[in-house]
């Protein structure tokens, strides 16, 4: 048991594992916030272009309510809630191109640092040898000569 722990210990600690976590973390959150987006600000506006339409409304009576003589519900309405699937599909379409712009943003800048270290890179004074790079660079040299003597 002992060695199932160390090795679950050390799984749990990889940094891609922490790095999951991290983003489930995020995307949780930036879900809210779409679903915020979409509930609180876009429907509003597709409602009044489509003439105070309130997608999460409509539905199709598939089985009517079974009621007793008394009046109690037996067997309960039956709905196809096709509006909620629409808002869904919806959600789902700003979701993901609220990812494309954020990962388009991302590798933008990514790229942009990249170039950016490769021109001070390109454009950087090479640096002085250290004193056993002069030494190696004495010794090749002695020895290309030496063997240039010899033929």
């Amino acid at each position: 048991m002992g060695k199932f722990l160390t090795e679950f210990k050390e799984f749990a600690m990889k940094g891609n594992v922490i790095d999951m976590a991290v983003g489930v973390i995020i995307g949780g959150a930036f879900g809210k916030i779409v679903t915020s987006l979409v509930n609180d600000i876009i429907m509003p506006v597709v409602g009044i272009a489509t003439g105070g339409v309130d997608f999460k409304e409509h539905k199709i009576l598939l089985k009517a309510a079974e009621t007793a003589a008394d009046g109690t519900v037996i067997n309960p309405e039956v709905f196809l809630t096709w509006g909620v699937f629409v808002q869904s599909i919806v959600d789902f379409l700003i979701i993901a191109f609220c990812i494309f712009v954020a990962i388009k943003w991302m590798n933008k800048l990514k790229n942009a640092t990249k170039k950016a270290e490769a021109e001070a890179a390109a454009t950087a004074p090479a640096p002085e040898p250290t004193k056993e790079e002069q030494l190696l660079t004495e010794i090749r040299d002695l020895l290309k000569a030496q063997n240039q003597e010899k033929k």
